[in-house]
């Protein structure tokens, strides 16, 4: 069963490109879940495996603030398996091609295995085919293509109750 809601999953930590999209969801009254907590504990885990196999659409991004090895692997395993599991649900996917200065100083071969990993992890996705994974560059794309998904799919669920009343 499909959650209607928009999961923020993607770079956590420190990061705020979360803020954005909560702010303008909340204007929209649309439903959306926030796994990044300031203190996440194991328990959460649950929750978050939920909503990741659930929900109706998926917000990944992978952006510049960390080597993001987590989330390149978790986009290689949960997101392509739930892809493949259920193709009513979309996925958006931004993987930043770039590195902050400071992370290419700090560790410069984690920053190349890094930066390696993203070109991979982006062009396997670009070649998948699926029609409902949507591979953008920029977080304004991502915020474009949500909102553009959550509302056919408000349209598709009121057409549907058309559809049930007849049978």
């Amino acid at each position: 069963m499909n959650i209607n809601c928009i999961g923020l999953f993607g770079t956590c930590g420190s990061s705020t490109w979360r803020d954005g999209f909560m702010k303008t969801y909340k204007s929209k009254k649309i439903k959306f879940f926030n796994p990044n907590v300031s203190d996440w504990k194991p328990e959460l885990a649950v929750i978050e495996a939920k909503h990741l196999s659930s929900d109706q659409i998926i917000l990944f991004p992978i952006t510049n603030e960390t080597y993001a090895t987590g989330s390149l692997a978790e986009t290689g395993f949960s997101i392509l398996n739930a892809i493949k599991l259920d193709d009513r649900r979309d996925f958006i996917i931004m993987v930043s091609q770039e590195l902050k200065p400071e992370l290419m100083e700090s560790n410069p071969l984690a920053a190349k295995e890094s930066l390696r990993a993203r070109a991979l992890v982006k062009e396997h996705l670009k070649k998948l085919g699926f029609s409902n994974l949507f591979v953008v560059d920029t977080l304004e794309e991502m915020m474009e293509v949500s909102l553009t998904l959550w509302n056919s799919h408000q349209i598709r669920k009121k057409v549907k109750q058309y559809s049930i009343k007849k049978n």
